[in-house]
């Protein structure tokens, strides 16, 4: 019985191919837009906690004032005296990276490239997680005496060298020329929204020396041991810099520590929220493709009334219409759901490839959207076909 009630439904949709394909329109960019918005956000997601994860493991950034901005002016800056203290007095430490920054224009022959220069010594590169894709670091002799070498982001080398190697060149930085000793491989654009590859790193009294002009220092990269815990060594360096900045007991801190852990999971936890958001919103067009199978399944309950009223007479049972009706629900349904799910899938790819995130097969959200519409056809396809079993067949009979 179940296989001809699913055989006369298919022939049903089949005679009106066209009507039928219009009613399954609406599960189909329902179901589409619900898997392309979740796929897109746990790409993006993937994309931010991979972006932290290229900053360095473990790793704790420090800066004078709570604020940033100038809210941060009022804030002494740090001495190499509390990068040595933090290497001595936390054992969970295992580098510590001074940083100074300052905004130059970096030339070279006729090409110029207005870029950030990071003053700071090895441990930096290996704080932030930094390859080399040619050349070399510096050697304790240059940082001791403050050369005037750098190692260049590959933004920087694509603005300057364009595809030429720049290792053994030189390139003006303000009044003085520097050599490029090292490369480094590219790590794109951070979670922040910047180029982490539009860099050039110098040893820290080179910069101190010939661009600051003074022994402050701006920012401490601080990387924990793999074995350590970070909220610990997180809880040590703040009691070590409150004492050594002199800070008092009921005030508060003239620093700020930022764990990249915690910055990951705030992100990608908005990430998420955005994406449940996203997928909300899709959902509704869901419900007004399922409200579509409703009127149309009204409007052929109508149509084929004398159908139904013979199909009654010969002795057909309720049911067997019922079901009859409720299976051309679900297939529209169901149908619906298999094409939004193909129709997502390359959507999700191509504009995966085009926002530069990767894409994430989820079979999760494939499968609850195509048991979501399937269950509109139901839901929506129960009404007409109970009204189309409670037809009565004298009446149905008489019907033009």
């Amino acid at each position: 019985m179940l296989w001809n009630t699913l055989l006369l439904a298919l022939r049903s949709i089949r005679r009106n191919l066209l009507r039928s394909f219009l009613t399954t329109l609406g599960i189909v960019i329902g179901v589409a837009a619900v898997i392309t918005m979740v796929t897109l956000g746990n790409g993006a997601t993937r994309s931010v906690s991979d972006q932290i994860a290229s900053m360095g493991s473990n790793l704790l950034m420090v800066m004078p004032g709570q604020r940033f901005g100038p809210g941060s002016e009022g804030a002494p800056p740090f001495r190499m005296a509390d990068v040595e203290a933090i290497r001595e007095q936390i054992a969970a430490v295992r580098l510590v990276a001074p940083v100074v920054s300052k905004a130059v224009t970096a030339v070279y022959q006729a090409n110029n490239w207005s870029t950030v220069v990071t003053g700071s010594s090895n441990d930096y590169f290996q704080a932030a997680s930094w390859d080399l894709a040619g050349g070399r670091v510096f050697s304790d002799a240059e940082e001791r005496a403050g050369k005037a070498v750098c190692v260049i982001g590959e933004t920087v080398r694509d603005r300057l060298f364009g595809r030429q190697n720049p290792v053994g060149s030189e390139i003006r930085i303000k009044q003085f020329a520097c050599e490029v000793i090292g490369l480094l491989k590219s790590k794109g654009q951070s979670a922040m929204g910047s180029d982490q590859d539009d860099i050039v790193v110098m040893p820290l009294r080179t910069v101190q020396r010939r661009l600051s002009g003074s022994q402050d220092i701006s920012r401490l990269s601080v990387s924990v041991k793999e074995s350590a815990s970070v909220d610990v060594a997180k809880r040590q360096l703040v009691e070590l810099l409150r004492e050594r900045r002199n800070v008092g007991e009921n005030e508060d801190d003239d620093f700020r520590v930022m764990d990249t852990r915690q910055i990951a999971e705030t992100l990608t936890s908005t990430t998420r929220i955005l994406t449940m958001l996203l997928g909300a919103v899709a959902a509704v067009s869901l419900l007004v493709g399922g409200i579509g199978i409703m009127n149309i399944m009204l409007v052929s309950v109508t149509e084929r009334t004398r159908e139904i009223g013979i199909r009654l007479a010969i002795g057909a049972l309720e049911r067997e219409v019922l079901l009859q009706f409720l299976i051309e629900a679900v297939v529209l349904a169901s149908l619906g759901g298999l094409i939004g799910i193909t129709v997502a899938t390359v959507a999700s790819i191509g504009l995966a490839g085009v926002m530069q995130i990767p894409y994430l097969f989820d079979p999760g959200i494939n499968l609850l959207s195509f048991l979501f519409s399937a269950g509109i056809g139901v839901i929506f396809g129960f009404f007409p076909a109970r009204r189309a079993a409670r037809l009565d067949p004298i009446d149905a009979l008489r019907h033009e």
